[in-house]
């Protein structure tokens, strides 16, 4: 029972972060769309590029998927976050292409 309840955190705890990281993406993005470019976006950049150097750290694997699979042997692609299986599967290509093309705006911007 404890390592249900445990499991059940991390993937809260997991999903939460995801949905920060969504919306610092989805605020970077409307700025450069709206051409508001100020200290939000760079700091938005910073915690992408913090993100990023995490995930190296941790060879390309979140720090959380790898405390979650201390607790379940599922192979689905989502077992350690709330979000669909197709998009746990594809969560970096979508959200690296997102960055690029926010950066890219950013650099017309500028």
């Amino acid at each position: 029972m404890m390592k249900c309840k445990t499991l059940i955190w991390v993937k809260i705890i997991h999903t939460l972060i995801w949905l920060f990281f969504n919306l610092v993406l989805f605020y970077m993005a409307y700025a450069v769309i709206v051409n508001r470019i100020n200290k939000f976006v760079w700091i938005g950049i910073g915690c992408i590029v913090m993100e990023w150097i995490v995930l190296i750290f941790f060879k390309w694997q979140c720090p959380f998927t790898i405390i979650a699979r201390k607790y379940t042997d599922s192979t689905k692609k989502n077992f350690d976050i709330y979000i669909p299986d197709w998009l746990a599967k594809y969560n970096k290509e979508i959200y690296i292409t997102f960055f690029v093309i926010t950066i890219s705006g950013l650099i017309f911007r500028i």
